[in-house]
C-alpha cells in the first residue's frame, strides 16, 4: 500500500510504452479530427481502452467506492453521493491515481497522451487531476450544465483539456454527456453548483447564447473517450435506466501553466505560490516531446 503519486511512469503491464517514432504514429489523431475539435470544442469516439483494461478499472472502482478503503486519506475529494437531489445518487471522487495501479497507469496510456498533446497544440502535457463519476441504475443524478474551467480559475492561462472515458456503454437512457457545440467560443461564464439544478447555468446566458444552446448527446461505447475544451458547456441528465453509467475523467493542462492563487486547491496537496509554475509530485509531466523518442 503506497502513494503512487511519487511514481511518474507506468507501474504495471496494463499499457505498453512505445519505443520508437513509428510506434507512436499509430496513436496520432488526423488533421480532420483536430480541425473538428477546434471548430466544435470536442472530439468524440476515440478508443482508449480494450475490454480487459475496462474490466481492470471497474474492479478497482469497486474498491475505491468503499468508504473504508485504507488509502482514502490520499484522495482529494470523496463523495458517496454529491447529488443535491435526495432522490438521486451521484458518486464523485478525485485523486484515485494515487491509490490504484490501473487508474495510475491510465494517465500514461499512449493513446491518451498523444491525443492530449495534439489537441493542446502539440505541447508537453501535465496532469491537473483525475475524477470518477458514477450514476447507478434507476436513480443516477445529474451533472448540471457547466464549463470545466469555471471551477479551475486557480490556474492560468486557459490551456486545459478534459478527457471523459466511458467505463460502461454511455447512452441517452443512462445519462450520457451532452455538449453545446461551439460554446467554447462564448468566453468564461459563472459556475453553477455541479450537482445542483440541471439548468442553473441558463440564468447567466445572454439572448444570443440561449439561441445557440442546442445540446447534442454523446453516446459512446465503453473504452471509448471524448475530449473537450475547458470552456465547452456540457452536462448530463439523470440515469433512469437499468444500467449503470460509470466514467473516468482525466483533466490535463499544457506544461507551463501557472498558479493563480496562494490557496490550497487540492486537499492534502501543498499550495503553489501565485505566479509559479504548476509542477511537482502532484502535477506530473505525462508527455515530454523533448525526451519521448529518446
Amino acid at each position: 500500500m503506497r502513494d503512487l503519486s511519487s511514481i511518474h511512469g507506468l507501474v504495471s503491464k496494463m499499457f505498453k510504452w512505445p519505443r520508437s517514432v513509428e510506434e507512436w504514429e499509430q496513436y496520432k489523431l488526423t488533421n480532420d479530427q483536430i480541425d473538428f475539435y477546434k471548430h466544435n470544442g470536442y472530439l468524440a469516439d476515440i478508443k482508449l481502452l480494450d475490454k480487459t483494461q475496462v474490466n481492470t478499472l471497474n474492479n478497482e472502482l469497486k474498491e475505491i467506492m468503499d468508504p473504508c478503503h485504507p488509502l482514502h486519506s490520499l484522495l482529494y475529494e470523496f463523495h458517496s453521493n454529491e447529488s443535491e437531489d435526495p432522490e438521486t445518487i451521484l458518486f464523485h471522487c478525485l485523486g484515485h491515481w494515487r491509490i490504484k495501479e490501473g487508474f495510475h497507469d491510465v494517465l500514461w496510456n499512449p493513446s491518451f497522451i498523444m491525443a492530449a498533446s495534439q489537441l493542446l497544440g502539440n505541447s508537453n502535457v501535465r496532469l491537473w487531476h483525475d475524477q470518477l463519476f458514477c450514476k447507478p441504475a434507476f436513480d443516477g443524478g445529474v451533472v448540471a450544465w457547466h464549463q470545466d474551467y469555471s471551477y479551475w480559475k486557480c490556474t492560468k492561462p486557459i490551456q486545459h483539456l478534459t478527457c471523459w472515458t466511458a467505463l460502461d456503454d454511455s447512452t441517452r437512457d443512462n445519462g450520457c454527456l451532452h455538449y453545446v457545440p461551439g460554446s467554447h467560443l462564448w468566453g468564461l461564464l459563472p459556475n453553477p453548483e455541479l450537482a445542483g439544478k440541471m439548468d442553473g447555468l441558463m440564468g447567466f446566458l445572454n439572448k444570443e447564447q440561449k439561441a445557440q444552446f442546442n445540446p447534442i448527446p454523446i453516446e459512446i461505447k465503453k473504452g471509448y473517450a471524448v475530449f473537450h475544451h475547458p470552456l465547452l458547456v456540457h452536462g448530463s441528465f439523470e440515469n433512469k435506466s437499468s444500467s449503470p453509467r460509470r466514467a473516468l475523467v482525466i483533466n490535463v493542462f499544457k506544461d507551463g501553466t501557472l498558479s493563480n492563487s496562494n490557496d490550497v486547491v487540492l486537499e492534502g496537496v501543498p499550495a503553489i505560490k501565485n505566479g509559479a509554475k504548476m509542477e511537482g509530485q502532484f502535477y506530473p509531466l505525462l508527455f515530454d516531446k523533448r525526451t519521448i523518442f529518446s
